[in-house]
């Protein structure tokens, strides 16, 4: 694959070279000092409260081989300093890296996947890619790197020999996944669904699902890949059908890619599906219907990319979740906390709580926080979750959060015991009630929105009872 030169990086986003070579050859991208490495070129983004182009003399002292720079002026003692680097100057750095991501990935002739939604992004992402990379060399998002800058990175620092892209593509407003499909031009678009999720920025779920289909803006003849059980989702399908390939997976709607005869375990799931004109057995390593979702998604995928049944059985087996997404951590005496603090919804807390129903326990401990951009809806949302938590047989639940006051008296109303419902203004309240009620063979769920930070209650009752 081509390399990119700096040359390259003039032509695609009209900067001017300052100081340099035009031959050098960029290997890798940055964005943060911190992090820099020897013979990497550093963007200095500029956002609403922060400027990183008054970091860029760091950058070079640091071992950068070049930086892309605005709004920046150069004296004559900075220039003769930094002769032997590469100096590149643009109007907007922000757009030189959207025109950088998108003239890499135009080098390539590859299946690109991307991934959207409002709940499951990561955890498909992840078994999409252990698919995939059955049989390409693949380079895929790592952690929540999904945004407007953390996508283009994604793309330029992929290695020259990439085979496949698996790329998750996370919104709060229209227009956004709309930027990140015009750079990365999918191959493969994929829903998982349209739940409530930023529905106080976009004001329904219609909306969201508006916000979601810019998947499409970028790609030329992709083929669609949607959960069919979503009932959004399975609308837009059956009013589109006929205008895109769309390729649907589910377990109570009858779709392309379909389960039956699961079995629904604490450590996972079995379930036989008909591929490739043979009936398989599917086990997948996390528990949850949502996940054999997830994996009907991915084995959707292999089948696109003609991908062997072995091949695809093996990705879905063996892949490993993200950090802090439904991360099973086993205790002493039989202690399980169930980690999945790094966002939430009302659809992922519902999923959160029907796997931990199916878990063997002594006791069933929500701690549950805030959905963060939830608006106007922010009460009705907080108090369906209260009704969920009641339908699922919790035995204790403990909230945090401005809004998380609704979710316990909903639970009140609908009949949770009262002396079982603990509401607290902070985290250290929590720890210290946890440490002092937890008992053996107890499961503690975390779930909020990330910007709650409960995954920090988890490491610390984690530690105390390892």
């Amino acid at each position: 694959m081509k390399e990119i030169m700096i040359k390259d990086i003039l032509t695609c986003t009209g900067g001017k070279l300052i100081t340099g070579n035009e031959d050098f050859i960029c290997k890798k991208f940055s964005k943060d000092t911190r992090t820099i490495k020897e013979g990497d070129i550093y963007i200095g983004i500029k956002g609403e409260n922060f400027d990183g182009n008054v970091f860029w003399k760091k950058a070079l002292d640091d071992g950068a081989m070049g930086v892309i720079v605005q709004d920046i002026e150069f004296n004559r003692e900075e220039l003769e300093t930094y002769k032997d680097k590469a100096i590149i100057e643009v109007e907007d750095t922000l757009e030189a890296l959207y025109k950088l991501a998108s003239y890499k990935r135009d080098l390539y002739n590859i299946p690109v996947i991307a991934i959207t939604g409002s709940v499951g992004k990561t955890s498909t992402k992840d078994l999409v890619a252990n698919v995939v990379a059955q049989k390409y060399k693949i380079c895929k998002t790592i952690g929540n790197n999904n945004n407007n800058i953390g996508m283009p990175f994604t793309i330029l620092n992929a290695p020259n020999d990439i085979e496949a892209f698996i790329l998750e593509m996370g919104m709060n407003h229209f227009g956004e996944i709309h930027l990140l499909s015009e750079i990365a031009k999918p191959t493969i678009c994929i829903i998982t669904n349209i739940g409530t999720s930023h529905i106080g920025n976009l004001g329904s779920r219609e909306n969201i699902l508006k916000a979601k289909l810019e998947i499409l803006d970028g790609a030329k003849e992709p083929y669609m890949v949607i959960n069919n059980d979503n009932d959004l989702l399975h609308k837009w399908y059956e009013e589109n059908k006929n205008e895109i390939a769309v390729k649907t997976y589910g377990i109570h709607e009858k779709s392309d890619i379909q389960a039956k005869d699961i079995q629904l375990h604490e450590e996972g799931s079995e379930y036989k599906i008909h591929l490739n004109n043979q009936e398989e057995n599917i086990k997948v390593p996390i528990g949850g219907e949502h996940f054999v979702l997830n994996s009907l998604c991915a084995i959707t995928v292999g089948k696109l990319l003609n991908i062997e049944n072995e091949d695809i059985k093996r990705g879905i087996e063996t892949f490993t979740l993200t950090k802090n997404r439904m991360e099973i951590i086993e205790l002493k005496n039989d202690i399980k906390l169930i980690n999945d603090a790094y966002n939430s919804s009302v659809e992922s807390v519902k999923a959160s709580l029907e796997y931990m129903k199916q878990m063997k326990a002594n006791r069933r401990i929500a701690v549950l926080g805030d959905i963060l951009e939830t608006g106007e809806f922010a009460e009705k949302l907080h108090r369906e979750i209260g009704e969920i938590v009641w339908e699922n047989e919790i035995d204790i639940l403990i909230c945090s959060g401005e809004n998380a006051k609704y979710i316990a008296q909903s639970a009140k109303e609908k009949g949770f015991d009262e002396k079982n419902i603990y509401y607290f203004e902070n985290k250290e309240e929590i720890i210290d009630l946890l440490k002092k009620i937890i008992q053996s063979e107890d499961v503690i769920l975390f779930k909020a929105s990330n910007g709650m930070r409960f995954f920090e209650i988890a490491e610390k009752i984690k530690i105390d009872f390892k």
